[in-house]
């Protein structure tokens, strides 16, 4: 396939284009500081984690307290009560 060197459109769309001046100087550019601010919710939130973080995931008093009435056998649960709570938990996972 043989293209020609000098095709009109072409090179008349190239030919048309102004040519762009050079930038000779600038403004000066006054340099700022970046700001932060936090909204008095997000420190809200802020003070809740950190009081969160500090409560223990396992409330060691009560553990204890079943245990030892399991040990003793004292601790009697009804499967009746199981059942509903397993059948509540599958429902409320659903809504």
């Amino acid at each position: 396939m043989r293209i020609p060197g000098d095709v009109p459109k072409i090179t008349g769309i190239y030919g048309s284009q102004k040519k762009v001046n050079r930038v000779g100087s600038t403004g000066s550019v006054a340099s700022r500081k970046d700001v932060l601010s936090i909204s008095s919710e997000a420190k809200d939130f802020q003070a809740v984690f950190r009081a969160l973080r500090e409560v223990p995931d396992i409330r060691q008093d009560k553990v204890d307290d079943i245990a030892g009435r399991i040990e003793t056998g004292q601790y009697d649960v009804k499967g009746r009560d199981i059942a509903d709570k397993v059948i509540r938990s599958v429902f409320d996972r659903k809504a």
